[in-house]
Order: C-alpha cells, then structure tokens, then sequence
C-alpha cells in the first residue's frame, strides 16, 4: 500500500509536525527515541535528528539475537555520523531483566518461567522504563515508532511497553509507506531488508510469524475497509464469500482475531463513573 506521491514533502510535514509540537510545548528540551535496528525506528529517528533538535538515540539489546544488535549499531553509527544533534547510545539491559526474572521466579516458582508471552512484553516494558528514565534527565519526550497497521489495526505492541510513548510521528503510515521513507531518508539497506520483528524472542521469530500473514496484507484489508461497520456480521462472510485469494481470507481471519484480542490496547481504560451510579 502506497498512497504517498510526494516523500520529499512527506518528510518535510513530519519533521514540522515534531518541530512544532515542541514549539508548542516549551518545556520539551529534547526528543528521545529507541532505535531497535528496524525499519519503524531507524525512520522515526532520523527524522527527529532532522528537527535539529537534541535526540538521544538509545539502542537497548536485552538477551538479543546478534543480527538485531548488530543492526541497531548500525543504524546508531549512521545517525552519529549525520547529524551532530543526535547523542548515540547504548544501554545494555539483559542483566536488568535477568535479574527481574531470578527475583520473580523466587516468589512465583519455577511456573513463572512457563509464560514465554509476559516475559517478552516485560523486555518491551524495561526498555519503555529505560527511555523515559532518559527523557526525564534530559527534559525530553519519547517518541514513538509505531506504525498504522501496529496501533491502530491489529494493536501489535506491547501496552506500557513500546506502546508507552508521548507523540506517534509514523502512526499514520502504513509499513509499506515507511519503509519507502526509509529509503527516501537515507536508511541503511540492509535494515529496509531485514525481516520485520520486535526482538522480544530469543528465537528470532518474525512479525509475520507471530501474526500468521504479512504487512501488505495486512494493509489490504485496512484499506478494504471490510471491518468498518462492526455490528454487521454478515459483512465478513459476504467478504469471504467473494472471489478472493487464499491469502487474502487469511489476512482478513488474522486481522480480526488480532484486532479483536488487542482491543483493549487501542481503546481508552475502562473507568467506573460515579456520577453514572447516582
């Protein structure tokens, strides 16, 4: 999915949109952002380096896979050697986590290590406690490097994790669209190519693995809108009834068991309202 005409402006309205958010908010001294070695990241980064504004570049590996550190260095060094604003840095937090997970098996037993899922969203929550540690030392905000189909289509991230963040510059592209940014902006080759994933897992598994379908496809039913009118469930079947591809009817199963699950991710808390009582 590509309905950018202009990436040259693209990146100018975004560069803005930072710029003047923090214009807008004086007390903002800086702009921290956690770069992963990923494509969502790399882009989101250069583009706050692009502010002129100071931006901390914080690459976190935590028990992470050599490909994935080796590619956030990469990225680091590209942005150190770009733009004097951006502070390079590099904060190692696998002894962190470990020592979390020694403490918490000491109360909970050895079940605790059994639930692989919470362990990975608790590597997403050190890392989003790590950036605003920063933030708050150098009077700065986080930025987010989520993108359209992550927030607000199948809600792949993790809440108070990577999903803790101040303002959202990419959350309104597709992935298709920030990777063609990525190569508008100069981004490393070998990060547009990488498989996407977030490095929660020791075994390197993929997004597509984790969500069963891929990026593109993904946005295909987004853009379908076959979802829109939710209260009308013969809406899916007359989708599915449709001369479509066996890709395609698995991309629309997994959109909706994605979105259906991670809805909470995407909507406000749940808030007992006293007034509603009286």
């Amino acid at each position: 999915m590509n309905r950018i005409k202009d990436y040259d402006e693209l990146e100018d309205r975004i560069v803005k949109w930072i710029s003047d958010y923090c214009i807008t908010h004086p007390s903002i001294k800086s702009l921290v952002v956690g770069i992963s070695g990923g494509i969502d990241s790399s882009v989101v980064s250069t583009l706050c380096a692009e502010t002129g504004l100071p931006t901390y570049a914080l690459s976190m590996p935590l028990n992470s896979i050599s490909s994935h550190s080796d590619l956030s260095d990469v990225h680091r060094k590209f942005l150190s050697s770009n733009y004097e604003n951006v502070v390079p840095m590099r904060i190692d937090l696998s002894s962190v986590y470990e020592q979390f997970v020694k403490s918490t098996r000491f109360w909970m037993g050895d079940e605790f290590a059994k639930a692989k899922h919470p362990l990975a969203n608790t590597k997403s929550r050190i890392r989003m406690v790590t950036l605003y540690q920063v933030a708050g030392d150098v009077g700065g905000i986080v930025v987010g490097t989520g993108n359209k189909v992550e927030d607000y289509g199948v809600g792949f991230y993790t809440k108070y994790g990577d999903g803790g963040v101040d303002i959202a510059p990419i959350a309104d592209l597709y992935k298709t669209e920030v990777w063609e940014l990525g190569k508008h902006l100069g981004v490393d080759q070998r990060i547009i190519d990488a498989q996407p994933t977030d490095g929660l897992w020791e075994d390197g598994r993929t997004d597509s693995d984790q969500i069963g379908t891929s990026y593109e496809m993904l946005e295909w039913v987004m853009e379908s809108q076959i979802f829109d009118n939710e209260k009308d469930p013969s809406a899916l079947n007359m989708w599915m009834g449709k001369d479509i591809t066996e890709d395609q009817k698995i991309a629309i199963r997994q959109y909706q068991k994605f979105n259906t699950q991670n809805k909470h991710k995407m909507l406000s808390i749940p808030t007992f309202k006293y007034r509603d009582w009286e």
